[in-house]
């Protein structure tokens, strides 16, 4: 089993930041698995500025909903692996499951899938994941069963991580 890294963090806190910082110290060349879609203008926007701040060594993989399967593919091809992120995985996994009656369990399957994932990889791994249940309960069902999901899916992912940051405020502090 290799590396596994865990960081967390409030929404531009410096999380993906520290993410990457952390991913190039194992050398080039990177991997860059990447779950967000960009289904707009802005959030095409905010990808671009991401793959420009990443620069040349790093391959980008897109892949919104197969996350295990996918990191699987990407192991032994480059030096370390950068997951980006968790929480907009889990959110596109709420949104594939929504009409079931069981959405959360079907999501934390998906996330012990991952886990298990972690655990045969010869690549280091590292994840980004939004630390979401620091405010307030939300008002709707939708929105609670998110922050359920990708709380849990965080406990999770932090238990089977080796290190697990959080970054507040651009400062890391180091949990594990």
């Amino acid at each position: 089993m290799s590396k596994i890294i865990f960081v967390t963090g409030g929404a531009r806190s410096g999380k993906s930041k520290l993410a990457e910082e952390l991913t190039m110290q194992f050398g080039a060349p990177l991997c860059y698995l990447a779950t967000a879609q960009a289904l707009d203008g802005e959030m095409d926007e905010r990808i671009q500025k991401h793959q420009q701040r990443r620069g040349e060594n790093w391959k980008t993989i897109e892949e919104p909903l197969h996350l295990p399967q996918a990191l699987a593919g990407c192991d032994g091809t480059g030096k370390a692996i950068l997951v980006d992120c968790i929480t907009l995985w889990v959110t596109n996994l709420l949104f594939l499951y929504e009409d079931q009656d069981n959405t959360e369990e079907l999501i934390l399957e998906n996330v012990q899938r991952l886990a298990a994932t972690l655990r045969s990889m010869s690549t280091p791994v590292i994840m980004v994941s939004n630390e979401v249940g620091m405010g307030i309960v939300p008002d709707n069902k939708l929105s609670r069963l998110f922050r359920d999901a990708a709380g849990r899916a965080n406990q999770i992912l932090a238990a089977a991580s080796d290190d697990v940051y959080t970054v507040i405020s651009g400062i890391p502090l180091k949990l594990k």
